[in-house]
């Protein structure tokens, strides 16, 4: 896997991933406090965190089995 390849599915994971936990914290918010609010900081932290994690575990494991 080049660099492109592992920018590629960060970009896409990264996307996913602070959309899917920008709604979870919402909807959190909206149960929990009765306050639809969104928290950035937490989401944009879980997305780069997921978006660097899960490629990376994907270029280790095609590493490993060739």
């Amino acid at each position: 896997m080049n660099i492109r390849d592992f920018l590629i599915r960060f970009a896409i994971t990264f996307a996913v991933t602070f959309v899917v936990s920008a709604i979870v914290v919402y909807l959190w918010n909206l149960v929990r406090y009765g306050d639809g609010a969104f928290n950035w900081y937490m989401t944009f932290v879980l997305a780069i965190t997921v978006g660097i994690i899960l490629p990376l575990v994907e270029v280790l494991r095609s590493r490993s089995q060739q």
